[in-house]
């Protein structure tokens, strides 16, 4: 059977399109074991990138091109502290799917201040 064991939103075409997650390892874990874990051995990919102090920046560079590439992707999560690592990439990121989202995590708490997607929608509403 061909059946998907991760989670998957399913959009008005009929495509399924993945969650992908690009964080530390408790909140990687944690989107795991909530059923999004993806791993494709035909393609070599899967859908998620656990980064510690030993990741190159140059790996999740990669990873944030790649799911941002990837049409069965929609949504890319992506911790706050990592997306300040990559906020180049971020703001001259500009497509609508995968919608990039940050997130917060353990070590380090939400600044509403620095969320790219937020400050794009107070421009949108001329709220800045």
């Amino acid at each position: 059977s061909d059946e998907k064991m991760a989670a998957v939103q399913t959009f008005r075409d009929g495509e399924e399109r993945l969650i992908a997650v690009i964080g530390d390892e408790d909140t990687v874990t944690g989107f795991l074991l909530g059923g999004i874990g993806d791993c494709d051995p035909r393609k070599n990919a899967t859908n998620f990138l656990m980064v510690d102090k030993s990741t190159p920046l140059s790996a999740i560079e990669t990873a944030f091109r790649s799911f941002t590439t990837r049409s069965d992707i929609a949504i890319i999560l992506i911790t706050q502290a990592i997306a300040e690592d990559i906020r180049y990439l971020i703001n001259e990121y500009n497509q609508t799917i995968p919608t990039v989202l940050e997130i917060p995590s353990k070590d380090m708490p939400y600044d509403i201040s620095k969320d790219t997607v937020l400050r794009r929608v107070k421009q949108q509403l001329g709220e800045n």
